[in-house]
């Protein structure tokens, strides 16, 4: 069974973060909606009438809000889409590993997961957005658009939060456009979990990094990896952002290449 499932991926997504993402979310809607809820235990459920992406390995499609995604109204995709970019026309938005609706004090909400295998992948994260060698003028629109939302974001983070936000395009670009497109979502009415996930003991990685041991090392490895953009207490906490819940979460889970249920840790 296990190969039979891993076999529906790509060669290169059959290991590490990719393969163990699709195996959470792989089974019928109830067991899917409770390993998600284990995630975010105390801070919000899923639901088993809710949607998620991917759908475990029938639809592996990842969640790019707004890109005809299941997730959110088309008018709120829609309204994300044109913040992020000047011209949305063939320009990417973010890859979510896992997105998912959920209930959030009572209120229709977004869980959003980064996850993460191993410690390269965080590593990588340091970088900044990529900029092209021969950059069309659209490319350099949306550059600038996106860093005049990330320096919005920061203004409002910071405001709301009364701690000193640092988000940036020029460094840790990922997890600063994770928090800004969480931000953003919380000003346009929805409250939302925003889950750094890290997959233990993924020992079949060993060639590309050092895989976690235990929820304790990812946890500090995180708050390392953000500690230049905002401090360490915005973590593990719900704050009122824009009049929304906005809950950053770190969480460590034990899923196995099979499709046994995960431990969460």
């Amino acid at each position: 069974m296990k190969n039979d499932l891993l076999r529906k991926l790509e060669p290169k997504a059959r290991r590490g973060s990719k393969a163990r993402c699709h195996l959470l979310t792989h089974g019928d809607k109830e067991q899917v909606s409770q390993r998600l809820t284990d995630l975010i235990a105390r801070w919000g459920l899923v639901s088993g009438i809710g949607r998620w992406m991917p759908q475990g390995f029938e639809n592996q499609a990842e969640a790019q809000l707004g890109r005809g995604d299941v997730l959110l109204d088309p008018v709120i995709g829609n309204l994300l889409v044109n913040w992020w970019l000047a011209v949305s026309l063939r320009a990417r938005v973010p890859n979510w590993d896992i997105a998912s609706t959920c209930t959030i004090d009572g209120r229709k909400g977004l869980l959003l997961i980064e996850a993460k295998a191993h410690d390269e992948e965080l590593r990588f994260e340091r970088a900044g957005k990529k900029q092209e060698t021969e950059a069309t003028k659209n490319s350099l629109r949306n550059r600038i658009r996106i860093a005049q939302c990330i320096s919005k974001t920061n203004q409002k983070l910071t405001e709301d939060t009364n701690l000193t936000w640092s988000l940036s395009i020029e460094d840790h670009y990922q997890i600063s456009n994770r928090f800004a497109w969480a931000w953003k979502l919380t000003e346009l009415g929805m409250p939302v979990i925003l889950v750094y996930l890290g997959f233990l003991h993924s020992n079949e990685m060993n060639d590309r990094g050092i895989p976690f041991t235990d929820s304790e090392t990812w946890n500090q490895l995180v708050m390392s990896h953000s500690k230049p953009l905002f401090p360490p207490e915005i973590w593990n906490r719900q704050w009122t952002v824009s009049g929304q819940a906005f809950i950053p979460l770190i969480r460590s889970v034990e899923q196995p290449l099979d499709i046994t249920s995960p431990e969460v840790k």
